[in-house]
């Protein structure tokens, strides 16, 4: 197959992981900033003729704002020498959670950058997006390969391994999908708190009916940014009683001093996939990313 992984700096180790998993040629980008925050990319193809016709960009969309003009730039410029598919791995994937106007006036930024992602791309594949109104991908990205994966039966294998017998929380009801999933995998006990979000940094959070004194909980959700909403359930799990308090992660986004808030409201652990790169990293996720992109790459163009 004439193909080839392009991937930044920042983002090497799980790149070539994906490339090694794929058997695909792994091959960097060259990323200049310059003084006034515009941005040069270079490619590592010469020519036009050196281009392969199916090129893969792994690029996690944290911090979005930069990387969205990279894949513009990128993928334009495949185009115009003559790259005929292009697939975007993007284990995170950024502006899926302004899905509704909230407040009079706002912008939906889901299908915007979604609808942006179409134009450039054949195929996205990502980790637990952020869809809680929508129930398929390809809602948000109008394309036929849009693709979700989940990173909860990873972590799931994970959680058993390091706290057989653990409760598994989540920390507000939007997390009910990824614990159910992990539990249903493990046969833990699971359950979710319901949280008040006052605003960014201010969230009031209610324990579940579930008896936590005495055990081991692992509080698990898709991401986690502040922080403040596993600190909030941390502590009031601690105040309830639990034995000790773990949290497991798809993405660590930890915005900030969000590691150190977590710390000091008595979490023990925190285990997060690859789909971010972070100290917490855990668990690789290149086997599931490359079951699925092996499956588009197979696929007709």
């Amino acid at each position: 197959m004439d193909a080839a992984l392009l991937h930044f700096t920042d983002e090497a180790a799980p790149a070539r992981r994906l490339a090694e998993a794929c058997g695909l040629a792994a091959r960097e980008v060259e990323r200049h900033c310059f003084p006034d925050a515009e941005l040069r990319l270079t490619l590592p193809f010469a020519e036009a003729q050196a281009f392969p016709e199916t090129l893969v960009l792994y690029r996690s969309l944290d911090r979005p704002n930069d990387k969205l003009v990279e894949l513009l730039l990128l993928a334009r410029h495949a185009r115009r020498q003559g790259v005929t598919r292009l697939v975007l791995v993007a284990p995170y994937l950024a502006y899926m959670r302004q899905d509704i106007a909230f407040h009079p006036g706002e912008i939906v930024s889901q299908t915007i950058v979604g609808g942006f992602l179409a134009e450039l791309f054949d195929a996205v594949i990502t980790v637990d997006p952020h869809l809680h109104r929508i129930e398929r991908l390809d809602q948000a990205i109008p394309i036929a390969h849009a693709i979700a994966l989940s990173g909860a039966p990873r972590l799931a294998e994970l959680i058993a391994e390091k706290r057989p017998g653990a409760l598994l929380l989540g920390p507000d009801e939007e997390a009910l999908q990824w614990v159910a999933q992990a539990a249903a995998l493990t046969g833990l006990d699971h359950a979710t708190c319901r949280k008040v979000r006052r605003g960014d940094r201010d969230v009031e959070i209610h324990l579940p009916d579930t008896p936590v004194a005495g055990r081991a909980v692992v509080l698990m959700d898709d991401v986690a940014s502040s922080g403040h909403t596993v600190a909030r359930a941390a502590e009031a799990l601690k105040a309830a009683g639990a034995a000790s308090v773990d949290v497991a992660l798809t993405h660590a986004l930890f915005a900030g001093d969000a590691l150190a808030v977590i710390r000091e409201a008595g979490v023990g652990e925190v285990w997060s996939t690859d789909c971010i790169a972070h100290d917490s990293n855990a668990i690789a996720m290149a086997p599931v990313l490359a079951e699925a992109l092996a499956g588009v790459l197979g696929s007709r163009p």
